[in-house]
């Protein structure tokens, strides 16, 4: 399989590929399992001293806390050792899927002379896993029945970049590939959230940080990319709203109805602040550190 890049073969979703039966979609894990990857986030991912993060790491060096089984030794303690930002984050399955399937099981301790490249496959990987991700819940909806075709064949595609070669996925332009599919779940947002009625707001990358938006009527909301860091979101009406790409650090939402919320995912969540009043969109976690906040 060739790599698609913007001088290369194109990626399509078009009306030109045959229509796929999600029955024929091969089962593809969005969810990080820790258990079954080499620590990838863990060492091929660079962060600097912060708040987030107590120490400086580069790319390829392994975090001072990554232990001989590849598991974090301080897992339960992120937040209180000074590593909040490991909390927030989620390769969306994307490590298992390098480590077991791509590089067949075999560790860069074990290969040494295979983790740079592992190192650059796995954020390709996990930008294409975020995608699926997406586009899964958009199929499961019926409100995208317009639109089902279309988001079947975006997901074959993208199933199929997955499982490229170490080499294709390397050289993997995943620009293309967004392009390709962002109409498609701005689609699918469209749809949805017209059951909001009346005339939802549009904070498309609004700056809302430190808004004081305290039981604000956000249902059916366009939010996409929105700055709402430490924004004050208590007792907000967010139901049907389209998160996806909302920086909700430091977010407070105590009380506020996420019910139907378009493509939030658990790292956002992770970054907020919330208590047991907040309600959630079905499938997700109350984050631990709410319950302490409690």
């Amino acid at each position: 399989m060739s790599a698609p890049t913007s001088e290369g073969s194109r990626f399509t979703v078009s009306e030109t590929r045959p229509p796929v039966s999600p029955a024929q979609l091969p089962q593809v894990e969005l969810r990080g399992d820790c258990a079954n990857c080499f620590g990838l986030c863990c060492v091929a991912l660079p962060f600097a001293r912060s708040a987030d993060f107590a120490v400086d790491k580069s790319s390829g060096e392994p975090c001072r806390n990554l232990q001989e089984d590849f598991r974090c030794g301080t897992h339960t303690r992120l937040r209180d050792s000074g590593f909040p930002g490991c909390t927030v984050y989620d390769c969306f399955g994307a490590g298992q899927r390098v480590s077991q399937v791509t590089f067949g099981g075999v560790s860069w301790r074990e290969a040494p002379d295979t983790a740079r490249q592992m190192y650059e496959v796995f954020p390709v990987m996990r930008q294409l896993h975020e995608l699926l991700r997406y586009l899964t819940e958009a199929r499961a909806l019926d409100a995208t029945r317009p639109v089902h075709r279309d988001l079947d064949r975006a997901l074959a595609r993208v199933t199929e970049l997955t499982e490229g070669s170490a080499a294709d996925l390397e050289k993997l332009d995943v620009g293309p590939v967004r392009a390709e599919v962002n109409p498609l779940l701005l689609r699918s947002s469209t749809l949805v959230r017209a059951a909001a009625g009346g005339r939802p707001k549009n904070k498309r990358g609004a700056d809302l940080i430190g808004a004081r938006l305290r039981g604000a009527k956000l249902r059916g909301a366009d939010l996409r990319g929105a700055l709402l860091i430490a924004a004050d979101l208590s007792g907000a009406d967010l139901s049907l709203a389209d998160l996806i790409g909302a920086d909700l650090r430091d977010a407070d939402l105590s009380g506020a109805d996420l019910t139907g919320a378009l493509f939030l995912t658990q790292p956002q969540l992770n970054a907020a602040r919330g208590d047991a009043a907040t309600r959630l969109p079905e499938g997700f976690e109350r984050p631990a550190h709410w319950v302490r906040q409690a």
